[in-house]
């Protein structure tokens, strides 16, 4: 008999028993969490004396340096086996491994106390330029101080500067000079005091600075103005077109059928008889935004990858300093382009990256997706990049936008070519960007 046909009786029985079980599995629930906390609990009490002891062995751990890890491994390696074994060879070692640590750990002690800074003059270079650094240290002490090593992370490199002894309030500067051969942001700083030992067993750094940056801007030249790419825009400046609807008035002319009734000019309409509507001159404006493609893959090397950076910067602080609104955009970032400095500092950090995206359109159409519609739409992009995706790049923007793209290939013939709306220029060095911009306008 099936549960739908059971008697009522029956039928409450089974409903009970179902009840009774949820109930007792509840209960061996219980039970097993009640079972299960203290075990909870002394995880939970383990956890904390770890980070506890974590934290008190933090400072004595942290003076030891890779060399000093690897004499304390073969020390206690050497004394568990001449123990172990009664091979007096490996304590003899042991135990002299462990008096060149104790003898080490004496040159730690002692502190200075120094008022450190750190100036880079210029902040701001091209590639190629000199940049100098300059490090004064001034004992902020009431004792006369020790001589003290400096160490000065420049870049990728390490400066080390041997501090004499000072009195107090006495200062001490040292000057060094920046590589700046390559465009890169380099960080100079912190400078940190260090003590140890000669065999750099253990070493003991006290950090007196910030970091500080030194942007060191992309090889550019200047191009001539382009007034290329307008489109209409409230805001912009008038032209000689003559449109039914701006806000520039330019004249009456007869109403005609599909004229919007809005722009009827009423009282000359009563005084000649006919419907009369007004004309306007259109007003534009460039809106250009920079598509810079820095997948590794379309760049042969990486002084071609530069020659693109340079091209990219020259072109949009062309188009800044013509006061026209760009949006610089790379596949890793934004450029900022509220002034030319800014969007300098940023092309300092483009660096060549793996496929972010699954064509360059689809870069394109993402990067472009929230910005407004441009007029003038220019992609940079490497020398093995093929012509079919800049192709799909300008069909991506339509006929009202103005594509063009520069192909950097080092050390090619410059040239112009036309690929069906777009204008292709191959740029095989920054010198033959001014005369491709100046055919292309």
């Amino acid at each position: 008999m099936s549960a739908t046909t059971a008697p009522p009786r029956a039928r409450g029985g089974m409903r009970r028993a179902r009840s009774g079980r949820r109930v007792a599995v509840r209960e061996r629930r219980r039970a097993l969490g009640r079972r299960l906390r203290p075990v909870g609990v002394l995880a939970r009490v383990l956890a904390l004396g770890v980070r506890r002891l974590g934290a008190l062995a933090r400072p004595v751990v942290g003076v030891i340096s890779p060399m000093g890890g690897l004499v304390v491994l073969i020390a206690v390696g050497a004394a568990t086996l001449g123990f172990a074994l009664g091979w007096q060879e490996f304590v003899y070692l042991a135990v002299t491994l462990g008096g060149a640590l104790v003898v080490a750990a004496a040159f730690l002690f002692g502190r200075g106390a120094f008022r450190a800074v750190v100036e880079l003059t210029p902040r701001r270079v091209t590639a190629g330029q000199r940049a100098l650094g300059r490090l004064e240290v001034e004992n902020a002490g009431q004792r006369p101080s020790t001589p003290t090593r400096m160490e000065l992370p420049v870049g990728a490199g390490v400066a080390e500067f041997l501090i004499p002894a000072l009195e107090p309030g006495r200062r001490h500067e040292e000057l060094f000079a920046v590589p700046t051969q390559r465009r890169a942001v380099i960080t100079a700083g912190p400078a940190v005091s260090v003590r140890g030992d000669q065999l750099g067993l253990l070493r003991r750094a006290l950090r007196w600075t910030d970091p500080i940056e030194l942007f060191v801007h992309p090889l550019t030249v200047r191009l001539q103005t382009s007034t290329a790419g307008l489109i209409r825009d409230l805001e912009g400046e008038v032209t000689k077109t003559v449109t039914s609807n701006d806000i520039s008035f330019h004249a009456l002319r007869p109403y005609e059928p599909g004229d919007d009734r809005r722009y009827v000019h009423w009282r000359t309409s009563a005084r000649t008889g006919q419907l009369m509507v007004r004309q306007f001159e259109e007003t534009r404006r460039s809106q250009v935004v920079v598509l810079f493609v820095t997948r590794r893959d379309h760049y042969a090397s990486d002084d071609e990858f530069e020659l693109a950076v340079s091209t990219t910067a020259s072109l949009a602080a062309q188009i800044l300093r013509d006061d026209t609104h760009a949006d610089v955009v790379a596949e890793d970032r934004v450029l900022r382009t509220t002034t030319i400095t800014s969007m300098l500092d940023d092309s300092c950090r483009l660096a060549p990256t793996p496929a972010r995206h699954a064509s360059p359109r689809d870069f394109a159409r993402t990067a472009t997706l929230r910005l407004p519609a441009p007029s003038v739409a220019m992609v940079i992009c490497g020398s093995r990049m093929p012509d079919a995706d800049l192709r799909a790049i300008e069909r991506l923007f339509g006929f009202d936008c103005q594509t063009v793209a520069f192909r950097a290939d080092l050390d090619a013939e410059p040239s112009l070519a036309i690929l069906g709306g777009l204008r292709l220029a191959t740029v095989g060095a920054l010198a033959d960007l001014q005369r491709l911009v100046r055919r292309m306008a």
